[in-house]
């Protein structure tokens, strides 16, 4: 990257930034729903692609342990309770859980895997929807507080969407470090060959289980700030169309990309809302520009910048070679 590139990329990175917390200032009470729904969607989908997009495992199971966290916090919250504790009990029952249904990975791969967290998630599902001594049922939870956070309310729309912009901005620095430690190499290792990662070193076992743990946990951490983002919450938002549209989120945005899961979720949750003009066609228009898409770029849309640039540097390395070779054969 020349020092030009890199000055563009932090230019760029700071004008978003800014504009995520100053624009939403002019936003109605919807429009804050919306970008903080996009913000706890991000930090599922990151975890998501944490597990599928650097270590390979695929899983149809993140969207229930968003509700795992989700009535990890609605229970304890209604109960008075703060919200980090309930974010500590979450974590750590989401890592747990996470690790435990890791062990399949360990002897089945694939569809074969994906089938057997679809059964977790069902599982789960079943669970939120009769246990009603836990979680009331179908009836559901109302009433859940939203957090003081250092001595700030944010019962109001815009600090509770600054609280989820900075959850996601805390979750994305830890995300960026990890992915670039030695565990983050790990996992890309054993993403692309898992033989070659064993003979290598690896403890192939201990990062898969890592990688569903993690991953896990991160939708628990999502799970704790949708429960009080809709202070009301039942089984139905956290069927296994939760976890599909997840999985759609790191396909659509680049899995294996650090900024997949942002772009990603960006499409999921706004798209549908921008089309909305359309009336009862909105849907179908969604439906038939995700299609399209990965017909066109299976590896997302950012891995159509990646090819892009991928080919910029090929050029760019080939007209090089071409002006050094004409230059030894100009050569005394």
């Amino acid at each position: 990257m020349t020092i030009n590139g890199k000055y563009w990329r932090i230019a760029l990175g700071i004008a978003v930034i800014a504009a995520l917390i100053i624009v939403p200032m002019n936003f109605n009470r919807y429009g804050l729903y919306i970008l903080s729904q996009w913000a706890v969607m991000t930090i599922a989908a990151m975890g998501l692609n944490l597990t599928l997009g650097y270590a390979g495992q695929v899983s149809l199971a993140q969207g229930a342990f968003v509700g795992i966290g989700a009535y990890t916090a609605a229970i304890m919250t209604t109960q008075g309770l703060p919200l980090i504790a309930a974010l500590g009990v979450a974590i750590v029952l989401c890592f747990a859980i996470g690790w435990i249904l890791g062990y399949p990975a360990l002897r089945v791969q694939h569809h074969y895997l994906a089938f057997v967290t679809l059964a977790f998630s069902t599982l789960a599902f079943l669970v939120f929807r009769n246990e009603d001594w836990l979680t009331k049922g179908i009836y559901g939870i109302s009433g859940i507080p939203r957090p003081n956070v250092l001595g700030f309310a944010t019962n109001r729309p815009l600090p509770f969407y600054y609280f989820c912009l900075g959850s996601l901005a805390i979750v994305s620095l830890a995300m960026w470090w990890l992915i670039r430690s030695p565990w983050g190499r790990a996992f890309v290792a054993l993403r692309e060959n898992p033989v070659r990662a064993l003979s290598l070193g690896i403890d192939t076992r201990r990062y898969t289980l890592m990688a569903f743990a993690i991953g896990s946990a991160l939708g628990g951490v999502a799970g704790t700030l949708y429960a009080p983002l809709t202070q009301y919450i039942d089984p139905v938002p956290f069927n296994l169309s939760l976890s599909l549209d997840l999985l759609m989120m790191v396909i659509v945005g680049g899995s294996g990309f650090f900024f997949g899961p942002f772009l990603g979720a960006m499409i999921a949750v706004l798209l549908p809302e921008w089309l909305r003009f359309t009336q009862g066609y909105y849907l179908m228009l969604y439906a038939v520009a995700v299609m399209l898409l990965l017909i066109y770029s299976p590896t997302g849309i950012l891995g159509i910048l990646d090819r892009y640039l991928a080919e910029r540097r090929t050029k760019a390395a080939s007209a090089l070679r071409a002006v050094a070779k004409s230059r030894l054969e100009t050569a005394p």
